[in-house]
Parts: C-alpha cells; structure tokens; sequence
C-alpha cells in the first residue's frame, strides 16, 4: 500500500535538494514550459490563479504577469527552498499580486469554484492518486474556468535520461527501475483519459516534440541535480556520485550531443 505521508516528504526532501540547481540556466526548460502552459490559458485581466506544484514560479510568474494587478495567483509547492526562490524572483519583478504557500494541494480546504484558472505544471504524477487529486483541482474551479495539466510524454531529454539509468544501474547491479510516475500518462491518450476521469469536461490535449539545447555536456549533470534525478543522486557516495557523472558526460561527449529530445504534453479543460 502506497504511504502517502511519506511520498509527500520524500517529493519535499528531492525538491529542496535540487533548489541549489533548480533555476541554473541549463534547466531553462522550466520556464519555457511553464510559460507555455499559461499561453494556451488565454488569462484575463482580474482573474484568480492556483498554481500547484509551483516549484520557482515558473508557470505562476507568467500567470501574474498576465492577470495584471486586479487580479491574483496563488503559488503551493510542497518545496519552501523552491518557494523562497520564487517569492525572491516575483519580488524582484515587482509583482504585488502572487502569494507563495507551502501546502499539499488536496487537502487546502479552499472554497469550491474559487478560482478561474488552476495549473498544475510537471506534478500531478507525484500524487498517489491522480484521479483523486484531478477532481480535488476541478472542485475549486469555476464554471467557465480552465485547469491546465502539463505532463512530459515519451522521450524526457533522450539520450541522455538513458545514459543515466545505465550508469546508475551500473552502480547498482541490483538495482530495478521502476516505472516512473510520469509513465502512467506520458501519451494524449492517457493524460486525456486521466483529467476526464477526475471530471474534466472539454478536454483538449497538445503535444509537444521539442529539442532541449546544451552549451556543455555539463549542462546535463547540472540538469540532473536541479530535477527528480536529485534523490537518486544524493543516495550514490561520493565516487559512485563522480563514476555515474563521468558515464553521462563521457557519452554526449564521444558523440558529440548538443541537444536533448523532450516531449511535453499540455492538457487543457475548461468547465
């Protein structure tokens, strides 16, 4: 049986690790990705935003920046290393309208249709229950509003995410990969089926085949750090830590790979 309580502190754990290298420029995806997410939203001015799973606001910047000062995002992420980021960034940016708050998105206890968009940017697969937590999202959206669920699909920075497992199972011969969670719905099939589900009505998904570019086959160490990779990582000592490092460096090195295929998924339903 899946312990809830501590998927949320290990997520917690990983993504305060990884605040030391979330926002490096290698991981600009992040905001490339989330300000995508808010475009396919078509925000208004005055309107009220949830984000969860905010990490540095990558989707939620955007969002307040869009929404103007009438309106109103709010930021939840189980990470407050990730979040001290994000209030630093909005502050910097002078945006009066956008809070920061550490909380687990099912159980917010926000009033029902309280919001007019609600995003939720590569996190709905951290939660054991995703139908559950669709319909947790849906519930606090008003009718008209629209929820966006951003997803990865099947390639996730290709090859180098291969080069990884091998060099971490080269670690651990015993080592069994587990599917990962985003695998469950890493197809528009899948992530459809998932929002309607959860009670999403007028859903649309649009898939995303894109090219992640390296300055450096650092870059992807960097990338690894400031992502889910972390936890795997941190459990590695410190020579098995260089072996694996030295493994995916060497690889995009000998074969000169400059860019990584990653495909993103955007789910968008309107009530």
């Amino acid at each position: 049986m899946v312990d809830r309580e501590e998927i949320i502190t290990k997520t917690a754990a990983v993504f305060n690790a990884a605040s030391d290298h979330f926002d490096a420029p290698a991981l600009s995806f992040w905001n490339r990705f989330g300000q995508q997410t808010v475009d396919h939203l078509s925000l208004r001015a005055g309107d009220r935003v949830l984000d969860v799973c905010c990490g540095t606001g990558a989707s939620a910047i955007p969002a307040a920046v869009s929404v103007g000062p009438t309106g109103q995002v709010l930021g939840i992420d189980l990470a407050e290393a990730l979040m001290a980021l994000a209030r630093a960034k909005s502050l910097k940016r002078g945006l009066s309208n956008i809070e920061f708050r550490y909380g687990d998105f099912e159980n917010l206890g926000l009033p029902d249709e309280s919001f007019d968009a609600i995003v939720c940017v590569f996190g709905i697969f951290f939660v054991p229950d995703m139908v559950a937590a669709i319909q947790e999202l849906w519930r606090m959206l008003r009718p008209g509003g629209k929820l966006a669920i951003t997803s990865w699909g099947e390639h996730i920075f290709a090859p180098a995410t291969q080069v990884f497992w091998r060099a971490i199972e080269a670690e651990h011969p015993d080592f069994v990969r587990k599917p990962m969670p985003w695998e469950q719905i890493n197809s528009p099939t899948s992530l459809q089926s998932l929002l309607e589900a959860g009670g999403a009505t007028e859903v649309q998904v649009f898939a995303e085949a894109a090219t992640h570019e390296l300055s450096s086959p650092e870059d992807w160490w960097t990338m690894a750090l400031g992502g889910g990779f972390r936890g795997l990582i941190d459990q590695l000592d410190p020579a098995g830590k260089e072996r694996v490092r030295q493994a995916n460096l060497g690889f995009l090195q000998a074969n000169n790979v400059d860019s990584l295929q990653v495909d993103v998924l955007y789910a968008i339903a309107q009530k």
